[in-house]
Parts: structure tokens; sequence; C-alpha cells
């Protein structure tokens, strides 16, 4: 057909004629809306999951046990790190090498990771506790 562009397999042969249809209007399976949502629920979105169409593996999935046991690991360390920075930068004095300035803002930084531990230690848990289907 002159003017028509078909698809190829991918040792650059025309592909088989029952895979082969018009580039111009070729139904890509991983993209059609009308496709059926995987069984699995997938962390982080809202609605109905239908299957990956990047680049990643079929199987990828979030370490989220890692992650857990990372949140878990590191808040109460900054928590402890925060409170140790904040009682020293209170007792410095205006000689003290540290000064205040500096313990305070590493307190603050701690404080500020202590936060974001936490933060992800919740994320996790509720995407753990959905993906075992008791969630919310």
């Amino acid at each position: 057909m002159p003017g028509h562009r078909f698809a190829l397999a991918a040792d650059g042969y025309p592909a088989p004629p029952d895979a082969a249809e018009e580039v111009c209007g070729m139904r890509d399976e991983r993209t059609d809306q009308g496709r059926r949502p995987v069984s699995r629920a997938r962390s982080g979105t809202v609605g109905r999951r239908f299957p990956r169409t990047g680049t990643e593996p079929v199987t990828a999935r979030s370490p989220l046990r890692l992650r857990l046991l990372l949140a878990a690991l590191f808040l109460p360390l900054f928590v402890a790190g925060c409170a140790l920075f904040a009682v020293w930068a209170a007792g410095a004095d205006p000689g003290d090498s540290p000064s205040r300035g500096p313990l305070i803002f590493i307190s603050a930084v701690c404080g500020f990771l202590a936060l974001t531990a936490l933060l992800d230690l919740v994320v996790v848990l509720r995407r753990l506790r959905r993906e075992r289907g008791s969630g919310r």
C-alpha cells in the first residue's frame, strides 16, 4: 500500500500480519484507556491503577519495608540529636566553641530530619496497610 507505513519487528523485517497495524493508527495495549486495572493497589495514587507504561520492569515495586526500617531507625536518632544540641546550645556561654548559633542550627536541622522521618514513617505505614487490604 503506497503511502502507508507498517510496524516492523525487532529484526527490521515487517511484523507478522496479525501484529502489523498501520503506524499512524497503531493501538498500544499499555496506553489503551479500555484496559483492565492491575489487581495490586499501587501506592501513591488515587483511583484505579493500570499497568506501568515506562521502561521499568513490570514487577518494579517501592522498597517500603526498607523505608520503614530506615525511618524507624533514624527517627529516634534525629530526635535525640535535636534534644542533645538544643540542651548544649542552652548551656553554651558566649566564649564557647562551638558557639550558640551553630548549635541551634544543628538542632533545627535534626528537628527537620526527625519530622521528615516521622512523615515518611506515617506514609509507609499507610501504604503497607493499604496493600494488605486492611486500609481505609
